[in-house]
């Protein structure tokens, strides 16, 4: 059945789509489309983000590792480079600091009606976007090839089965949130 989803690529839109409304919805009922939330959370007073997006990280961890061992999916990632890391979390934290919102939050605020996100948010993602591709050039020949660590995920890197490292993770990311959650934070 996903073998026939990948070759259709409308079908892959249509629930691209409503993938994307649906995470938008769980953002906004989990409250973190709400400016005060995130600045919460850039000042270590309100955990909401960091919980919401440490369970994604352990169900994600869980699910694609299992769709892969059932060979329901196969991991395609994506080769990488600590240039490119370090200008894309420089853009994502300098918008995160500006404005509150990541992409993911903005298009939650904005569904919302949120105004700030609407006005500053969308036009700094778009003015982002349009000065990223005019300086690609030349980011691409300085910047962003540099230390080039390829398609690896961190279990080829470390060269163990992925469930030696999903499992202890998942169980300390657990053990975290039920400290956080005990300090009420």
């Amino acid at each position: 059945m996903l073998a026939t989803i990948h070759n259709q690529k409308r079908s892959q839109l249509v629930i691209g789509l409503g993938v994307g409304i649906i995470f938008g919805f769980l953002l906004q009922k989990g409250g973190v489309t709400r400016y005060d939330v995130i600045i919460g959370q850039l000042l270590l007073t309100d955990f909401t983000v960091v919980k919401i997006m440490l369970s994604a990280v352990v169900t994600g961890m869980i699910g694609v590792h299992l769709l892969r061992d059932l060979k329901l999916a196969q991991l395609h990632p994506k080769p990488g480079s600590l240039g490119s890391s370090l200008v894309g979390g420089l853009i994502f934290g300098i918008g995160f600091g500006l404005l509150g919102y990541c992409p993911g939050t903005l298009a939650g605020a904005i569904g919302q009606g949120s105004l700030d996100a609407l006005l500053g948010g969308l036009i700094g993602i778009l003015i982002g976007a349009g000065l990223f591709s005019e300086f690609y050039p030349i980011l691409d020949k300085t910047i962003l090839n540099k230390t080039q660590f390829g398609e690896i995920t961190l279990p080829q890197w470390l060269k163990i089965n992925p469930w030696l490292l999903i499992l202890p993770l998942s169980i300390g990311i657990i053990a975290l949130l039920y400290l956080i959650e005990r300090a009420g934070l």
